[in-house]
């Protein structure tokens, strides 16, 4: 019998502690399809590649416009509704924040460069209160500079008679965005559209080598390190395999800090050992989680029937969001 795993310590870490997030391509199934789908036999890397990202753009365009024209349409307006409910429950941990010790900030890291998150934020932004730090500086050209990330904003009162914190959520995508377009001086501006030429790092194994070599991404990546390395900090990961061998390193050193703790959700059964071997693990370190969906309490999961009949459960973006409010409004 699998032994279920206690939600209560992700419920005491992730309101007491600073909050990270890693989000990977499963968290836009099936909007956008993995990167598998594309690299099929006969199919070279670099086709794949560009198959991929002309997906990507094509879907972050009606997202932003918000017409769904295509045959696929109806995904990825359900992938945006559960990108949507999922910011609104880390914001009501955010919120919760009042009463914590740390400061009210939540990143999000995530390796897709589709616009999901974007959208859903400029949403919720017309009647919740937050401060959506994209890292971009600016207001006809918004610049992005890794910098900006350091900025908290505070609300002083009418009378000047206090100061008080408002809580920031904070997008970094260290593989870059589809609105996201270099200017002469090399500079990388965030504009309000998908670009023609957008800056990213495709997926073709050299991610690691191409981030460094690019002062841009490297610095994304090293606020994800930075946040990892600060005590008291929590990383969820959702969708993401640790496929990328540069962002494998960097959570196995961060795990010698001994005041990290971390969470990552597998889809399925058969992704913990997957994830185990990307990232040269054998067993579990104390403060890394593994979790498969038959760990967790049913309710949390989804049922799936496979072709002989039998049942299997899942563990998706929209699950996490159920097991976080759980986590945000229980008391």
């Amino acid at each position: 019998m699998v032994e279920k795993f206690d939600i209560k310590q992700l419920r005491y870490f992730a309101m007491t502690k600073r909050l990270n997030f890693l989000i990977g391509s499963g968290a836009s199934v099936p909007a956008i399809p993995l990167m598998s789908v594309f690299k099929t036999e006969g199919i070279s890397d670099e086709k794949a590649n560009n198959s991929l990202s002309d997906k990507i753009k094509g879907v972050s365009k009606q997202v932003i416009e918000g017409i769904y024209k295509t045959s696929d349409g109806e995904n990825i307006e359900t992938v945006l509704k559960r990108y949507s409910e999922f910011i609104k429950v880390i914001l009501q941990l955010l919120y919760h924040a009042n009463s914590r010790q740390v400061t009210k900030n939540i990143n999000i890291f995530t390796t897709n460069y589709d616009l999901f998150i974007e959208k859903s934020l400029d949403e919720l932004m017309k009647y919740e209160s937050f401060v959506f730090n994209d890292g971009g500086n600016g207001y006809f050209n918004r610049i992005l500079d890794s910098a900006n990330y350091n900025k908290s904003v505070a609300y002083r009162g009418l009378n000047d008679n206090y100061l008080n914190e408002l809580p920031t959520l904070a997008l970094i995508k260290p593989h870059g965005s589809m609105n996201w377009e270099r200017d002469q001086e090399d500079n990388i501006l965030i504009r309000q559209s998908v670009v023609e030429n957008p800056v990213v790092v495709k997926p073709t194994g050299l991610e690691g080598q191409e981030t460094f070599l690019n002062n841009h991404f490297h610095d994304m990546l090293r606020v994800f390190q930075l946040e990892l390395d600060k005590p008291q900090s929590i990383l969820i990961v959702i969708g993401f395999s640790f496929q990328d061998k540069h962002i494998a390193k960097m959570l196995n050193r961060s795990l010698k800090n001994p005041e990290l703790n971390v969470f990552i959700f597998c889809y399925s059964e058969s992704d913990k050992q997957i994830i185990l071997t990307n990232l040269s693990l054998s067993d579990c370190p104390r403060n890394l989680n593994v979790i498969i969906p038959n760990e967790l309490e049913e309710k949390y999961t989804s049922k799936n029937i496979s072709k002989d009949g039998s049942d299997w459960f899942s563990f998706d973006l929209s699950n996490l969001t159920e097991l976080l409010r759980d986590v945000s409004f229980e008391e």
